[in-house]
Formats: C-alpha cells, sequence, structure tokens
C-alpha cells in the first residue's frame, strides 16, 4: 500500500494532489496560528509550507521538462 502511495505521489496528477492537500492544512494551521497565536502552529504552518512548495515546483519541472532522448 505504501509503495502504491509512493509511485502516485511521484507522477504529476500526485504531486498536484498532494500540493493540494498540504495547501489545506497549511491554511487550517494558518489559522490556528493567527487565532490562538501559538508558535507551534506557526512552526508546523511553515513546515507544511515548504511541502507545497515542494511539491509545485516538483510539478511544473515535470510539466516543462523535454526529454532528450
Amino acid at each position: 500500500m505504501l509503495r502504491r502511495l509512493t509511485r502516485f505521489h511521484q507522477t504529476k496528477t500526485g504531486l498536484f494532489v498532494f500540493g493540494l492537500v498540504e495547501l489545506a492544512v497549511t491554511y487550517g494551521f494558518a489559522s490556528l496560528a493567527i487565532a490562538r497565536g501559538s508558535l507551534w502552529y506557526y512552526l508546523l504552518t511553515l513546515i507544511f509550507l515548504v511541502g507545497v512548495l515542494q511539491n509545485f515546483f516538483k510539478l511544473i519541472g515535470r510539466l516543462f521538462h523535454v526529454s532528450r532522448r
């Protein structure tokens, strides 16, 4: 099951889906951080934001990558 999830995460669709899910989680933690003022929520927001950026940059790289074979 974990291998299938890992293979899916390496596809363009998987990167997009994981990016959107992480973006939603980031939004939730950012809302909690602002409402409650907890540094832990700010830290979790930052961690998930890095994950979102990684997924979207990998997706953009795959979309514009031209195979030279």
